[in-house]
């Protein structure tokens, strides 16, 4: 019996200083290690990638925000600040109904099938309310009416499809470049500056593929309205 308490205190304290060596090496060490070597090498990316104007944090690179109106009165939904260059729509997002304690956005996609709403693998010309051909349609016709100004007209068959349907987390923080290139008359009549002068803006905040073969070229959003600002208020 002494030597069953003696072999089995000697398992428990052999187990206790396992625990504590595990504890001190994966739960303090490689913490500091890891979050250290984040912070030498990659200290942007490791901070939440925040982007800075007038010296404040107003964004993060990753993360895709609105520029719409503040509501009226007995209004549910926000109208586009037109001034500004617009993001993707931004359809799974959902609230927070659960602890109304905090305001939070919770991300998400719409769940509708690619086909949702279509009749022969086409949209009708009245589909269904709800489904994703009414939402892509009626986003359609928002982005013609916004971008159409004096001299630019713009035909349903310009609107690329990230203008009118939204990312899997309905947050992404970037629209194609021809998108933003749809938006540039309009951004320029609102804010009285030279076609050009935008588009050169827009040419400036284009970035190309992840090591020139992942992805696509894009366009920040929120880089771009900062840049936007900037031109404003220096013309």
């Amino acid at each position: 019996m002494n030597n069953s308490f003696v072999n089995t205190s000697r398992l428990l304290g052999a187990g206790l200083r396992a625990l504590l060596v595990l504890t001190l090496v994966t739960g303090v060490i490689y913490p500091l290690v890891v979050t250290g070597i984040a912070q030498a090498l990659f200290h942007d990316k490791a901070n939440g990638s925040e982007i800075e104007a007038d010296g404040r944090v107003v964004g993060s690179s990753l993360i895709g925000q609105p520029y719409n109106l503040p509501l009226k009165k007995g209004q549910q939904t926000p109208e586009p600040d037109l001034r500004w260059f617009q993001g993707r729509p931004a359809d799974g997002l959902g609230g927070n109904s659960i602890n109304t304690r905090y305001e939070l956005i919770l991300s998400g996609a719409t769940n509708l099938a690619a086909d949702s709403g279509a009749v022969d693998g086409r949209c009708p010309a009245e589909p269904e309310d709800g489904t994703l051909c009414a939402r892509v349609l009626a986003a359609k016709a928002a982005v013609v009416e916004d971008n159409s100004v004096a001299g630019y007209p713009v035909q349903p068959s310009d609107v690329p499809a990230d203008a009118v349907t939204s990312s899997g987390s309905g947050l992404d923080p970037a629209i194609s470049p021809q998108y933003a290139g749809l938006q540039v008359h309009r951004v320029a009549a609102r804010n009285n500056l030279s076609v050009a002068a935008v588009e050169k803006l827009v040419a400036d905040h284009t970035q190309g593929r992840t090591l020139g073969f992942i992805g696509e070229p894009q366009v920040n959003v929120l880089e771009l309205n900062i840049a936007l600002e900037e031109l404003v208020a220096g013309k």
